[in-house]
């Protein structure tokens, strides 16, 4: 389906307005994806297209992250 221009203003506004809500975790992606009536991952690819990442970690929570892994990876399953 193709969307009218005023339809996709109308959907990044929304989108904008849900944004705080996703960022201080009141409401997940795929929420506000269900709200918007469209699929998450269209979601997460129009916020991407804002210059806004879906990802949110520090170099330190990803280095931490990634050192637990490696630990939990290490251990042995009996």
């Amino acid at each position: 389906m193709r969307m009218w221009r005023g339809d996709r203003a109308v959907l990044l506004r929304n989108a904008m307005l849900l944004y705080p809500y996703i960022k201080n975790d009141t409401i997940s992606y795929g929420r506000a994806a269900e709200m918007l009536d469209i699929p998450k991952m269209e979601l997460i690819e129009l916020y991407g297209s804002l210059g806004i990442a879906y990802f949110d970690m520090t170099e330190e929570e990803l280095a931490e992250d990634l050192a637990t892994l490696n630990k939990v990876g290490s251990v042995a399953v009996c």
